[in-house]
């Protein structure tokens, strides 16, 4: 990739992380070409933990737009936002504005806040895998016996009617070394090295309906998920329980 005018060591700000409800920003572009185009800061999320990249689109001051088909990490803590085929990068210093696909990225946050509440109702099991879809979703999680649908639809169609506060917290990687068992997926493990972790919690109450390590960008209540409910159960293997979710509406 072409990185005229990138700083080394200068990792782009990820404004999605503290804010997922922001939809457009500000940006310089720090480098692009065929890789995709480097921001120096962005609302983009990028794919990562079974959650898809953000699409969206790429506005320049003369008017034209550049159409962004995926959005996935680099090294460095940087971010390529890759165009649709055939766009031609845009140059290095340029001032533009990034905009994501809102309907799409709040489908997305609403499922995978819908699959943490799954989590919480299946306590204790380890998840062996997940995937986060446009209107669908799903978890796989390390079960000797399936779990009944009818009483996982009724306990989702609570929980979203009691319309829980969902919350962005940190605490410290030592503290996360004390309580493993916050860790619930064995596929993907919380990101090291940064001194902290970010942790999604779901409730007021002690204990909250979940707590655990995400990056991923959340609803901020329950209640925003909207109708939910599990399409299918599947048994993927002799203790493999796979659990499908949509989104109804």
């Amino acid at each position: 990739m072409h990185q005229t005018g990138m700083c080394p060591g200068m990792p782009t700000e990820l404004l999605f992380r503290d804010n997922a409800y922001a939809r457009e920003t500000p940006a310089r572009i720090v480098a692009a070409g065929a890789d995709g185009v480097v921001l120096d800061r962005t609302v983009f999320y990028a794919a990562s933990g079974g959650q898809p990249g953000d699409t969206g689109r790429i506005l320049r001051a003369d008017g034209s737009a550049l159409a962004v088909a995926d959005t996935v990490k680099g090294t460095d803590g940087v971010i390529l936002h890759r165009l649709a085929d055939g766009a031609a990068p845009p140059a290095a210093g340029e001032t533009v504005t990034a905009v994501i696909d809102w309907e799409r990225r709040h489908r997305l946050m609403r499922m995978h806040t819908a699959l943490h509440l799954l989590c919480s109702l299946i306590p204790g099991a380890a998840v062996t895998g997940g995937a986060i879809g446009d209107g669908k979703g799903r978890l796989d999680f390390d079960l000797p016996e399936p779990p009944a649908k009818e009483a996982l639809n009724a306990g989702l169609a609570a929980l979203v009617a009691a319309d829980h506060p969902v919350a962005i917290e940190w605490i410290g990687e030592e503290e996360l070394d004390r309580n493993p068992g916050l860790v619930r997926t064995l596929s993907v493990k919380p990101p090291r090295g940064a001194g902290r972790v970010r942790l999604v919690r779901i409730g007021a109450g002690d204990p909250p309906v979940d707590l655990q390590p995400c990056g991923g960008t959340h609803v901020r209540s329950t209640g925003e998920i909207g109708r939910v409910s599990i399409a299918k159960v599947e048994n993927k293997g002799r203790q493999n329980r796979r659990i499908a979710l949509v989104l109804e509406a």
